[in-house]
């Protein structure tokens, strides 16, 4: 641990020269002059491309350089020759490398009191202008979402690297900045108005073009208030604010950054999402256009929320960017001596799920953290700032250490995170990707001549394909496919999701389910029902539980489905052989009431398979290889009335069909065996149900 710890700190914190280059973002190559005020600079590769500094490197020095390739007719045009020869570098390097921009001038203000200072760009800031690089150097248009942890500067580094964007790399670029209030607007204005009062006015004009003293940088724009120009450069800068959604309107603007988006609270009518659209409609999505969303997450369900949850997805133009509190260096309490003691604590400790108090944390969840990318310096100034909060919400808010800690906790949490946490091994991507087909789409006809088809597009995920039996034998009691039901179509609609649960290493009692397939879309209840059948029937007619609440009321769905949903259960138990089917109560069986097919959840049953889910993720009872169920373990919480729920903008599909699935799997089926093909047959026509429950 100690040794890891080293290698942690090594690869978070390295050291950093802004001015010389080392380990400054982006590919670097050496520069030696050893007549130049800087004689070795790790410059960006593209700026080493370039004819000029091709040319310095081959001559080895500026005064080989100007010898070799401009002849200079004497010593003092050789001097003048060097100067120029030093501008231009100096002018080539300012608008290829913006951590040498920034810390040579780009002034703020200092937080700590006293004059301002340059903008030393810290270890996230470094990954932030890297990903914002990545995509200006691939010729992209920057389009990305920041989820902040506090204190590192992400919206200073935004802020400064699009005036880089405007100042050193291209004229005529116009930038809009909106904040969330208009005090904040301000701040960012006198910010600006800061930095260009120090900045060299030579450097806003072209190499050898005049300029006067005392000229001005920062205009503002005749007959407006939010508006400023920086004439040398052709271009405008806007800071306008959400409480003002009109003066977001306007201009045309290349560059866009939209502060603390998840606190816009509606205005005048407007929503965040219309206020953002009024910002960023007029910008191309072209090469040097920039938009980002930045903000501190406040709660799921809103419009930051929905855009974090679509570019994490892959689903948007934005590319996700998150800073984990422990990334931030100031966040670190140093250990010394004791760092040995303290690593064996932490993990002597690992497996203390109880808290000692309501402000420190249980031994397995600082333990996560470790195994979360914590160094233990990290972890040991965590334990001293959790004291200053009652609970974990108040402290994840702040400090979260993933996004969805950052944007669900809220203290009611129903999985451990370390438990969920030691789930996350054996996730990984499925083999194969596909759909199954059959004769027909629904009805008998589905479940004849089953085959599989990789389709990159479809919604089958399969990890492990279903064993062909032996000649005259099968394995009974191997595979279980449990359905839950999502009602609707549209995109904010509960997502449907069939599950199939391979048993066979609990054979010799010691071994765990495995999950090895997943359907998971948005489809008609009828139609899920039968998919559900086709799926069981592909892995060796397994045993097949479908929730059935949904199907039974069947609310909400067009009137021709409406009328035959209820029937579906029926019709599929007459053409598949394994298909649950719950116990009767005792009137039932008083009055010959006919068996009913489907899992029926209510708040007792549900309570049951969600207690017993909890246990065996605690416990490691089974194996998951989708690492998106982890993320539902995780927001899932206790109800103000003390039910299960996702919380706004979540989903739960994943969760039930284990929760109900493992339940079944543990409660109501036989160890996996081999049998005959005969016997197999009289097996599957069993009843299978909940009357423990």
């Amino acid at each position: 641990m100690l040794a890891e710890n080293r290698a942690r700190l090594g690869a978070m914190f390295p050291r950093f020269n802004p001015v010389t280059g080392e380990g400054a973002p982006l590919e670097r190559v050496e520069l030696r002059l050893p007549d130049h005020e800087l004689p070795v600079q790790w410059i960006p590769r593209a700026m080493a491309d370039t004819q000029l500094v091709r040319g310095l490197m081959e001559a080895g020095s500026l005064e080989g350089f100007v010898r070799g390739a401009l002849d200079p007719g004497g010593p003092e045009e050789a001097r003048a020759l060097t100067a120029a020869v030093v501008d231009q570098l100096e002018r080539l390097r300012l608008r290829h490398d913006f951590a040498y921009w920034a810390g040579a001038y780009a002034y703020i203000h200092n937080k700590d009191g006293g004059r301002d200072v340059t903008l030393r760009l810290n270890s996230p800031q470094r990954r932030l202008v890297a990903e914002f690089e990545r995509q200006r150097l691939a010729g992209l248009p920057i389009r990305d979402i920041i989820l902040k942890a506090r204190q590192w500067g992400g919206s200073t580094c935004t802020q400064m690297y699009m005036a880089w964007l405007q100042l050193a790399v291209e004229t005529g670029l116009n930038s809009l900045i909106v904040a969330q209030v208009s005090d904040i607007a301000a701040g960012i204005k006198d910010m600006f108005r800061r930095m260009l009062a120090r900045y060299p006015v030579r450097l806003l004009h072209p190499m050898g073009g005049r300029h006067r003293p005392g000229e001005k940088t920062f205009e503002t724009v005749q007959g407006t208030r939010t508006t400023h120009s920086v004439p040398q450069r052709g271009c405008k800068i806007k800071i306008a604010s959400a409480e003002r959604p009109d003066s977001c309107r306007g201009e045309n603007y290349s560059l866009v950054h939209c502060s603390e988006v998840g606190v816009w609270k509606a205005t005048d009518g407007r929503t965040p999402e219309e206020i953002v659209k009024a910002a960023t409609s007029g910008v191309l999505l072209r090469p040097m256009t920039m938009i980002v969303y930045e903000s501190t997450a406040k709660g799921v369900g809103n419009f930051f929320h929905d855009e974090w949850t679509d570019a994490k997805a892959g689903g948007s133009q934005f590319t996700p960017f998150f800073v984990a509190w422990h990334e931030i260096e100031q966040y670190r309490l140093p250990l010394g001596p004791s760092a040995a003691s303290f690593a064996e604590g932490l993990y002597r400790n690992r497996l203390q799920e109880d808290a000692p108090s309501d402000r420190e944390e249980s031994g397995a969840y600082l333990w996560s953290l470790w195994r979360r990318g914590a160094t233990l310096e990290g972890v040991n100034w965590y334990i001293g700032e959790r004291r200053k909060y009652r609970d974990r919400a108040g402290m994840a808010s702040e400090y979260p250490t993933d996004d969805d800690e950052a944007f669900t906790h809220s203290g009611r949490q129903v999985f451990s995170a370390a438990a969920v946490e030691r789930l996350a091994p054996t996730c990984r991507p499925p083999r194969e990707v596909g759909e199954l087909y059959g004769r027909t789409r629904d009805g008998d006809g589905c479940l004849r001549a089953i085959s599989f088809r990789k389709d990159a597009t479809g919604r089958l995920l399969v990890w492990e394909r279903p064993e062909p039996d032996e000649e005259g034998e099968t394995v009974a009691d191997r595979y279980l496919c449990v359905a839950d039901v999502g009602r609707g179509l549209g995109d904010k609609a509960d997502f449907s999701v069939v599950v199939v649960l391979d048993r066979m290493m609990m054979a010799d009692g010691e071994g765990r389910p495995q999950v090895v397939a997943q359907w998971r879309g948005h489809i008609d209840m009828d139609l899920l029902a039968w998919k559900a059948a086709q799926l069981a029937a592909w892995y060796n007619n397994a045993l097949l539980v479908i929730e059935s609440n949904t199907l039974e009321s069947a609310g909400g769905i067009s009137p021709q489905i409406r009328d035959t949903t209820p029937f579906v259960l029926q019709m599929i138990g007459e053409a598949y052989p394994n298909l649950y089917m719950r116990e009767q109560s005792a009137e039932d069986i008083r009055r010959n009431a006919p068996r009913k097919y489907g899992f029926h959840t209510n708040a007792k049953t549900k309570g049951e398979v969600v207690d017993f889910l909890i246990r065996a993720v605690r416990e490691g009872m089974y194996i998951e290889r989708d690492r998106r169920v982890l993320d539902e373990l995780m927001a899932y919480e206790t109800t103000p009335r003390g039910g299960y729920a996702a919380p706004p903008g979540k989903h739960d599909d994943m969760l039930m069909t284990r929760a109900i699935g493992l339940y079944v799997c543990f409660n109501h089926m036989d160890t996996p065996r081999a049998v005959s093909r005969a016997d197999y047959a009289r097996l599957v026509r069993r009843s299978v149900g909940e009357a423990d429950i």
